[in-house]
């Protein structure tokens, strides 16, 4: 029950997090948006995610992971709900801003129930059980496509009733969880490393340098490439969407398939691998064009293992403070993504008006330019890596 909660999880996750690359370009349509109000939109809801990472281990302590995992997928289905009937941007923003908060929610408390119970294969587990995040994020675009042109009892479910509907599906881990039974937190008090403690250790730091570029790069994609490929290259939403879905394809194959590989080769020479490899393959996409566009797929095989092979480093470096540290550097993490987002819609409004803000290859310079950062954060997750393995080398503690 454990495990089907945690798959199920990161399944409705994954759902949750990429259904909105189709979505995108109807929100903006709908509220009038340019893509420097979308990147602020990006951000505020991160800031959602952020804000939920800051409390959820404290009631984790408080209530029990079992209690607030149930508590993180309701306030999804809730704020699926808000999001149908939100006739305002107000209300919308609001309505995702919630739907954010249950996600960082989660996604703490299935990273410490995960540290919990992986206690063997550390990296193998959490790459499979990330794995099903990314298998629900390779059907999630397309499936969001084909929702949004759906009608129900004479009205076309649109951006607003798929929401509802994909949302809707937190009841299934709902009813997992509910029968299921959590382990607990038996570790003395006096045995838990303290946060300050933890803080003082520079290995922790670059774990917050490493994650923070390397999601921001990830995540990235899911809110920008349809839009890249619809406005830069004129594809139709369905091909657009197909080739998200093919990211999240080579994500999800690499979580499953690759993951006995960080246990082998070591967590830190892991990261340097495959972060170097999506940022190599995200510039040559960008400076290829249109022909070599798959190579944006091809990215997905190395961002996909930064997430879990750095939980699975901190499972194993903090054993007694796992709860503590991978708090921290999760909400570090999402500041990171709330600069992020708001950096990328940023960068490419300025350079639509250093181009011309209404010209066609202002709109292409501004959003290969925006695309460009996602590679570059992979870029600099990968240099980060390199500097923690130096100095874990020169210390002989390498995992």
């Amino acid at each position: 029950m454990q495990l089907a909660t945690i798959f199920l999880g990161f399944i409705v996750f994954g759902f949750s997090e990429n259904i909105k690359g189709p979505a995108i370009p109807r929100i903006q349509f709908d509220f009038m948006l340019n893509e420097s109000q979308l990147g602020t939109l990006l951000s505020l809801n991160a800031l959602g995610y952020l804000i939920a990472c800051s409390f959820t281990a404290f009631l984790t302590r408080l209530w029990g992971i079992k209690i607030v995992s149930i508590t993180a997928f309701g306030a999804m289905i809730i704020s699926g709900i808000f999001i149908y009937f939100s006739g305002s941007y107000p209300l919308f923003s609001s309505s995702y801003f919630l739907m954010y908060i249950g996600n960082g929610m989660l996604e703490i408390a299935l990273a410490i129930l995960g540290a919990r119970i992986f206690v063997k294969n550390t990296g193998t587990m959490m790459n499979l059980t990330h794995g099903f995040y990314g298998l629900s994020s390779t059907v999630a675009p397309l499936i969001a496509t084909g929702l949004m042109t759906v009608s129900m009892f004479g009205h076309t479910l649109d951006w607003r009733g798929m929401y509802v509907v994909m949302l809707s599906l937190s009841i299934f881990p709902i009813l997992f969880a509910l029968r299921s039974s959590f382990p607990v937190d038996k570790l003395p008090h006096g045995d838990r490393v303290p946060l300050k403690m933890l803080m003082r250790d520079p290995v922790l730091w670059y774990m917050v340098l490493i994650l923070s570029f390397g999601v921001v790069s990830e995540l990235a994609v899911g809110g920008w490439l349809v839009n890249f490929l619809e406005k830069a290259y004129a594809w139709e939403t369905v091909k657009a969407s197909g080739m998200l879905s093919a990211f999240f394809l080579c994500f999800a194959l690499a979580r499953l398939l690759l993951g006995a590989v960080t246990d082998k080769i070591g967590f830190t020479l892991s990261l340097i691998i495959f972060s170097g490899f999506s940022a190599v393959c995200t510039f040559a996409a960008i400076a290829g064009g249109e022909p070599i566009a798959f190579l944006f797929a091809v990215a997905g095989i190395g961002i996909a293992m930064i997430y879990p092979t750095v939980m699975a480093f901190i499972a194993k470096r903090y054993p007694n403070g796992s709860d503590t540290a991978i708090t921290f550097t999760v909400t570090l993490m999402g500041v990171g993504s709330v600069v992020g987002n708001y950096l990328i819609g940023g960068v490419i409004e300025l350079v639509k008006e250093l181009y011309g803000a209404d010209t066609q290859i202002g709109l292409i310079r501004g959003l290969q330019t925006g695309y460009g950062f996602i590679g570059l954060c992979a870029a600099i997750c990968a240099v980060c890596s390199y500097l923690l393995y130096r100095i874990l080398k020169k210390k002989k503690e390498l995992i």
